[in-house]
């Protein structure tokens, strides 16, 4: 048997089991098979690989939870994974004339595909501590924010339908007090029953501040509605539920975002990425999360075309000069700087000129604020390079006093 210098491994991850695929230079196939995912599996499986030539090229069509173990011990025993997204998957098999759809083929395809473009697909990293955490921190406190909004569209929706007057009156999503109040009072009869100042007094003894002008408001929308909707005491069931759940849902997002913070301070960049005007914890947390290690960006072009803000050309024929949007790039990435932009130009005196000069030169609004992001790079690059906080002036270089004359 031939003795083989190099082979390509596919790996089709999933959450219970891998199928890894390896093959040699001409696409023939030395090894195809199901890996579960444990450690001991992962490891046998890895050793019978690893024993076929001198150098194993990875290829995995999944960088997330569900292959995190396989990568770590890629990792630990000095392979280096490469990612290949789906869609590129989908139009090899396609080229390669498979139909069939199994892990296997898929295996196969990854592996055919990694021959030739091993070197062109993007490295897959093990993020350091601070930024696993800060990952999962802001992937929960996502969930449990959307989890919060659509608790409170339904609140107002339901309470709309038995008690408009008071859903009219306050806007439950900035007023902790109204929420607070629908946890014992959800009907017109049940706040005139209470009275102006047995519900100030009860509003108190639970922490609502400017109780008496909350129970004001309420007594107010109580006596602008004296009839008695079909449906009401399942709806104030429901609407006392809803707002019980969002008081709980405000106090986990209060607690993972002091934990974000707290895990925010260790990262080394932290202290300039808040510097920067526009840019707040939160965000700051989801820029490194989607960022990840920026010394892997060769320059502040890279780093913009990872977050979609570089054109590229779409030239044919006769047809030149046209520049459009990447289909890929990083949208939490692009999400993150333009948000901190889109901030930035209602809170900064010259994001907000240099937007407006975008503006009047004829630009969308979407693409000002994208010309915005590109200055903020370009800004966050020096300050990576020259390991310092934003100013809004600069600071001047000092240069040498003259020696004195002899």
């Amino acid at each position: 048997m031939e003795k083989l210098d190099e082979v390509w491994v596919g790996v089709d991850a999933g959450k219970g089991h891998h199928w890894a695929c390896a093959v040699d230079i001409a696409g023939n196939t030395l090894l195809s098979k199901k890996i579960i995912n444990g450690e001991s599996e992962i490891l046998t499986g890895l050793s019978e690989i690893l024993s076929l030539p001198p150098k194993v090229n990875w290829v995995i069509d999944i960088s997330s939870s569900p292959s995190s173990l396989l990568i770590a011990l890629l990792v630990t025993h000095g392979q280096q994974p490469r990612y290949i997204t789906g869609t590129l998957v989908k139009q090899m098999s396609r080229a390669l004339g498979s139909e069939n759809k199994t892990d296997a083929n898929d295996a196969h395809v990854i592996a055919r595909t990694s021959i030739f473009a091993a070197d062109r697909l993007s490295a897959i990293k093990v993020p350091v501590q601070v930024i696993s955490d800060l990952s999962l921190l802001t992937s929960h406190r996502t969930d449990l924010v959307r989890d919060r909004t659509r608790a409170y569209n339904r609140m107002r929706d339901t309470l709309t339908g038995v008690f408009p007057a008071l859903e009219r009156t306050f806007n439950f999503s900035a007023h902790k007090g109204a929420v607070v109040l629908l946890t014992g009072f959800q009907t017109p009869s049940g706040i005139r029953r209470m009275g102006r100042s047995r519900l100030a007094a009860w509003l108190a003894k639970r922490g609502v501040r400017l109780a008496h002008g909350v129970a004001e408001s309420a007594i107010e929308a109580a006596e602008a509605q004296h009839t008695s909707l079909p449906g009401e005491d399942a709806a104030a069931e429901i609407v006392e539920d809803l707002a019980a759940s969002i008081l709980n849902l405000s106090e986990r997002i209060a607690k993972v975002e002091k934990r974000m913070d707290k895990i925010l301070a260790e990262h080394p960049h932290s202290h300039i990425l808040l510097s920067m005007p526009g840019m707040g914890k939160i965000l700051a947390a989801e820029l490194l999360v989607a960022a990840g290690d920026f010394s892997a960006y060769a320059t502040e072009g890279k780093f913009a075309s990872a977050a979609g803000m570089v054109p590229v050309s779409r030239d044919s024929g006769t047809r030149t000069g046209v520049h459009l949007r990447p289909k890929r790039y990083s949208r939490p990435l692009q999400r993150a700087l333009f948000l901190s932009a889109q901030a930035s130009c209602l809170h900064h005196v010259r994001d907000r000129e240099y937007y407006l000069r975008k503006r009047a030169q004829g630009m969308r609004n979407s693409a000002a604020i994208i010309c915005v992001a590109r200055r903020q790079i370009r800004m966050l690059w020096t300050l990576l390079e020259e390991d310092r906080t934003y100013q809004l002036e600069p600071p001047t270089a000092v240069s040498a006093s003259p020696a004195p004359p002899s």
